[in-house]
């Protein structure tokens, strides 16, 4: 029978058995911890940047960007078509000539928005040459206004995109820009050409129409042909259509309004 003295001491040796294994419990637990945090900052790390990255492609190359960006710290800008490296024409872009050096008046009708206009064949001839072209080959009717801005410095609406929400046409894009203007600032009613950002000869169908005074700083590129404005009824897109705002909720965005173009006139 054991004596008192070795029952204290096999009861010791359990005492400190069962603090070792506890201990080995908790390093285990820390260890886990101290893996888990590392991971999960790594996927917190991980997911910003792709938050970031998307973000960054929406707004450059996607369909936020500049299916013609116009805002007050980028301007109005197509996805860019293969004439952006070789900063050339692409496809059957008329002769400048075509514009004829004059001026030229029209109708533009948004959903049921008859909109009067005057294009300036002799400061902007490439860009002019292209609108009557593209008006004869009535390639406008029932094309959409994808894009509304509604800041505090730029207001407009965007319209003609080949698919209908902000996508250029690869086979067609010309330049250069064609009477910017030198301050930046784009009077409401101005009718403008979308391009991409940097690009000049990145210009191809898409345009914008201000409805108020705009401020749209040149990039690399320089800034946004000027070939028209809007003569009649600037108040009722601004009230039927800019108005409305955008379907998102945000200042930049589709058109809450539904918005086609119905028909283009010119003479």
């Amino acid at each position: 029978m054991p004596t008192r003295n070795e029952r204290e001491a096999r009861a010791a040796r359990e005492r400190l058995r069962v603090y070792e294994a506890r201990q080995a419990v908790h390093r285990t637990q820390r260890v886990r911890r101290r893996r888990d945090n590392i991971v999960a900052g790594a996927a917190a790390v991980l997911l910003i940047a792709g938050a970031s990255t998307a973000q960054s492609l929406y707004f450059s190359t996607g369909p936020g960007a500049p299916s013609a960006s116009p805002s007050a710290s980028a301007g109005p800008s197509a996805s860019p078509g293969p004439s952006a490296a070789a900063g050339k024409n692409v496809g059957d872009i008329p002769a400048p000539a075509t514009a004829e050096g004059r001026a030229w008046t029209g109708t533009l009708t948004i959903n049921d928005i008859a909109l009067g206009y005057t294009l300036d064949g002799a400061k902007a001839p490439q860009a002019t040459a292209v609108w009557l072209q593209t008006v004869k080959q009535g390639y406008f009717d029932g094309k959409a206004c994808h894009r509304v801005v509604t800041g505090a410095s730029a207001e407009l609406i965007q319209c003609g995109s080949a698919d209908g929400a902000g996508g250029s046409d690869p086979t067609f894009s010309f330049g250069p820009i064609e009477n910017a203007p030198a301050d930046g600032v784009y009077p409401a009613g101005t009718l403008a050409m979308a391009r991409s950002g940097g690009n000049a000869y990145s210009q191809g169908r898409q345009f914008f129409i201000t409805t108020t005074a705009t401020t749209l700083p040149a990039d690399a590129a320089g800034g946004y042909t000027v070939f028209g404005s809007i003569t009649t009824n600037l108040d009722r897109l601004r009230s039927e259509i800019i108005a409305k705002g955008t379907s998102n909720g945000s200042t930049d965005g589709p058109p809450a309004v539904s918005t086609t173009i119905r028909s283009v006139t010119v003479s």
